[in-house]
């Protein structure tokens, strides 16, 4: 196992980003790995990590409360970043004496280590943690020969955040249609209705293959497709094409952003508090520092909370949503539905080397209970169990995301994805189509580098 684990420092040392991914079931069989002796889950003390910080810190003091009560064990939660999580997963889940108990990993990430045998067998847990209820486009990631080894943690989607004032300024209405937006952005960076140095009418980074591939999306193409027994990268198919072409012309009319810029914390060129002015004569003749450079941004649902007017509380500075200032929308296609984007979220599993097995599993049924589905609901993370999802409230928060939701995507279910993504190779194509580049050729030369990474088991 220890070779296996190897294997995938090797291939995904460059691991993925923020939101967690999403990609496809896994299709070989998991090495065998045979979970560690089981005690009984009273007093057992077991340790959770959690990726990155999207679950807030009253679901973290919930489920260590809960977890004492119910067993009488200590619950231990450590938070680990989404850049390095893959690399310390590799090393730290086939040591018996160092490994977590319980493991948030991304969707991308989900499949690659069910197959070598890093997580517990929890099918006989399904059904009671809610089975065909849960998000099954998630399920599946974690599915090996039919069984479960993770479930669905939480669903998140991207959609749009704007600054109401700057389209208004431009006389922008907000769009219906895929080709009203790609207009829309195009024409709110031109008239730059307050003068801002670099300022983008949406801010897309050049490598921000996550966001970017909506438009492939939106135009009927794919990465990838299963054919005659395996698979093909599918950036030169027509349809692809042409959701590239209006991406690279979105890159060049109306996004400032880097090239070298990737999905992270957007949000910091849609806020306007850190302004300086040119001319005190002219109040809206202003200079972005790091901020209010963007009349428009895509993330996922949980970026409101730093979006908003700066504000102090209890000392810290936070953001206060201004809805006089800042709205959403769901990306629109063209066919009357919301554009097609990358779904996001993460799976949770129990770490096959543990030696806390029954207590892990009463924490599963925690994160699985009704109380703590509806916690992350109104905490802005989508319920892994489509029984809570109304938890997620009426507000236009929880509207976008649904409405984006609905028709979001998932990564190619290919075996070599995950070695897709840490190879940095769609990164470096994307930058390439916001260079200007030509899009025919390079979707031609990234197919034939992509197709056998795809395959790569």
């Amino acid at each position: 196992m220890k070779k296996l684990f190897t294997a995938i420092a090797a291939a995904t040392a460059a691991t993925v980003a923020l939101t967690g991914c999403a990609s496809g079931g896994a299709a070989t069989s998991p090495a065998s790995s045979p979970a560690a002796p089981a005690s009984s889950a009273a007093s057992q003390n077991i340790t959770l990590w959690l990726a990155g910080g999207d679950t807030p810190d009253a679901l973290r003091t919930y489920l260590k409360d809960t977890y004492k009560a119910k067993t009488g064990g200590t619950l231990t939660i450590e938070e680990q970043s989404w850049g390095d999580l893959v690399t310390k997963l590799t090393a730290a889940l086939p040591d018996a004496n160092n490994t977590p108990d319980v493991v948030e990993v991304g969707n991308t990430q989900s499949p690659t280590f069910t197959n070598v045998g890093a997580f517990s067998d929890v099918s006989d847990l399904y059904s009671e943690l809610g089975g065909d209820k849960l998000l099954q486009s998630f399920v599946e990631v974690g599915k090996v020969d039919g069984k479960n080894y993770t479930l669905p943690y939480y669903f998140g989607s991207r959609y749009m955040f704007y600054r109401k004032d700057i389209y208004k300024a431009a006389g922008v209405e907000v769009p219906k249609t895929l080709d009203e937006f790609n207009a829309a952005v195009k024409t709110i960076a031109a008239k730059n209705p307050k003068n801002i140095k670099d300022f983008s009418g949406f801010f897309i980074g050049g490598q921000d293959w996550r966001n970017g591939i909506s438009w492939i999306f939106a135009n009927g193409g794919d990465l990838a497709k299963f054919e005659n027994g395996s698979w093909m990268s599918t950036l030169s198919d027509p349809n692809s094409i042409k959701g590239l072409t209006q991406l690279q012309e979105i890159q060049k009319d109306a996004s400032r952003a880097p090239k070298t810029a990737k999905d992270q914390s957007p949000w910091l060129y849609i806020n306007d508090s850190d302004v300086v002015k040119d001319d005190a004569k002219d109040p809206n003749k202003v200079t972005a520092k790091t901020s209010l450079a963007a009349a428009t941004i895509m993330a996922p649902g949980w970026a409101h909370w730093s979006i908003g007017d700066l504000a102090k509380k209890d000392g810290k500075e936070v953001r206060n949503w201004n809805p006089d200032k800042f709205g959403v929308f769901a990306l629109p296609g063209n066919d009357g539905k919301p554009a097609p984007v990358f779904a996001g979220g993460s799976n949770i599993g129990i770490s096959a080397a543990s030696k806390n097995q029954e207590g892990s599993r009463e924490l599963l049924k925690i994160i699985f209970s009704p109380e703590y589905q509806q916690m992350l609901g109104k905490n802005g993370l989508g319920p892994a169990n489509s029984d809570y999802t109304s938890s997620l409230g009426d507000d236009e928060f929880a509207k976008a995301l649904i409405e984006s939701a609905s028709n979001s995507k998932l990564t190619p279910a290919a075996p070599g994805w995950a070695g897709v993504e840490a190879s940095g190779k769609l990164e470096e194509f994307f930058a390439k189509i916001a260079d200007g580049g030509d899009v025919a050729a390079l979707a031609a030369e990234y197919d034939a580098i992509l197709t056998p990474m795809l395959n790569q088991k």
